[in-house]
């Protein structure tokens, strides 16, 4: 009797480790998550200090396009404004032509036929 409560026992322990290492793995996530939405949000506010209305409009639109290019644009105009490189409000015409640095040029293929 006794070593069927010592086996009992130990399956009870077993347990009781993996539903504690699964909470502490479920803590560490919601951590990540409040962490990253931290982030997130010191991101959209810094935006929102460097760049016009008209500016922010226009990278909406292109987010809908490309949202992997619009994220990258953002990043480094945060970068920038951390870094104090940006002396004022970034408007419409500077992002145009921000923009037209940072997209890759197109390679026209033409393609002949003899």
């Amino acid at each position: 009797m006794t070593d069927e409560n010592d086996e009992l026992e130990a399956i009870r322990r077993k347990k009781l480790e993996e539903l504690q290492r699964q909470q502490e793995t479920v803590d560490q996530e919601a951590m990540a998550e409040e962490l990253a939405a931290q982030e997130e949000a010191q991101r959209k506010m810094l935006l929102r200090k460097i760049l016009t209305p008209e500016a922010r409009e226009r990278l909406g639109r292109i987010r809908t396009a490309r949202p992997d290019f619009v994220d990258a644009v953002e990043q480094q105009l945060v970068m920038l404004a951390q870094s104090g490189r940006l002396n004022k409000k970034v408007d419409d015409e500077t992002l145009k032509m921000l923009l037209q640095k940072i997209t890759p040029k197109k390679k026209d293929i033409n393609i002949k036929i003899i």
